[in-house]
């Protein structure tokens, strides 16, 4: 079925991936998956999501890649690394700090992913000419992360994320879909084993099961995706995280393979991002925000979730030096920096020293 041009082309295909920066490559078929799709399917029945409507909305076209484009044969799976080179939960103690998830300390990896699945795409282009492709980062409705196990570039593991046997859990994820008939690798085989420190880790209980997630207790999700007031419930956990959380990512055991060399350095944390100040963001206007966060994800969730998240996190601070910029934000006009502003100047009133 497979004949000698077909596998040097494939050893082509992951040579030239290497070269434009992808840490990991593989191959799939592109038939849908019945099996993948009712998880999805039930997850989503579920309210797994939380208030992430477009998967629910999309949900035929994300089911498989042949349901979003019948004439895909074959999927490129990539991983790019941004394994880091300090301990991410580091900063758990520091008061006057705030934490920001690896993944956001440096470029916007979908426009680095991009421009390299671009690039990737173009060259298998010129070298079948004919050939059908479509690149796929993040935005699109695909399942990245099943895909690449059944490109055999590592499993999906108890938090749910992938994790590589090199790699650990620092894998930027994307995908090429083509209609050419590829070789296939084989699967990768789940090697989570016993270990559970993933759920055990995280802070809000958002594993109801291995190898579930419940987003809508999710501190990425409660702070990425989650408009208006977090509840209450969340609130303490949160402690100094103010995008996204690494916590389940950075126990996992399979990070002793990752090497923070070999992670691509556009990804390589900017000083002003790896331990920010808290009353510095606080400070922040819309014109400051977007003046700060230009090239980087954090910047498509706006200055008022930003703010309204550090305010959270200056609550949870224990440090009285933040009560004046806590304060300035009481008369904020976006009504939930305003009401965290009151929840945080509360929780700082209670450690206050009595006169």
């Amino acid at each position: 079925m497979v004949n000698g041009a077909e596998t040097t082309l494939t050893g082509r295909i992951k040579a030239e991936a290497a070269r434009l920066g992808f840490a990991a490559c593989g191959i799939a078929p592109a038939a849908d998956d019945p099996v993948r799709a009712a998880r999805l399917e039930q997850w989503l029945a579920e309210g797994n999501h939380g208030a992430m409507e477009w998967m629910e909305t999309r949900f035929e076209h994300r089911k498989g890649p042949q349901s979003l484009w019948p004439d895909a044969r074959s999927v490129i799976a990539l991983g790019m690394s941004y394994a880091p080179a300090a301990d991410p939960l580091a900063l758990a103690a520091a008061k006057d700090r705030a934490r920001i998830s690896v993944y956001a300390q440096g470029a916007d990896y979908h426009d680095v992913m991009k421009r390299a699945l671009k690039a990737l795409a173009r060259w298998l282009v010129a070298e079948v000419p004919g050939a059908g492709v479509k690149v796929f980062v993040d935005t699109a409705p695909v399942m990245e992360k099943p895909l690449g196990e059944a490109a055999g570039i590592g499993w999906q593991g108890k938090h749910t994320n992938l994790v590589s046997r090199s790699h650990g859990s620092w894998l930027f994820l994307g995908a090429i879909y083509t209609t050419l008939e590829l070789e296939s690798d084989a699967p990768h085989a789940d090697r989570c084993g016993s270990c559970t420190a993933c759920q055990t880790a995280c802070p809000t209980d958002a594993f109801p099961a291995p190898y579930q997630l419940d987003a809508r207790r999710c501190i990425s999700y409660l702070t990425i995706e989650h408009k208006g007031p977090i509840p209450a419930e969340f609130r303490a956990a949160l402690g100094n995280r103010i995008y996204g959380c690494d916590d389940c990512l950075a126990v996992c055991p399979w990070n002793s393979f990752a090497s923070a060399a070999g992670a691509n350095r556009a990804f390589l944390p900017r000083a002003e991002l790896a331990a920010p100040r808290l009353a510095e963001l606080l400070a922040l206007d819309d014109a400051a925000f977007r003046a700060l966060f230009a090239g980087s994800p954090i910047k498509r969730i706006g200055r008022d979730r930003f703010v309204r998240n550090c305010l959270y996190a200056a609550g949870n601070s224990g440090e009285p030096s933040l009560m004046a910029p806590v304060q300035r934000l009481l008369a904020d006009p976006d009504p939930a920096v305003a009401e965290a502003a009151s929840w945080s100047l509360d929780r700082l009133a209670e450690v206050m020293p009595v006169p």
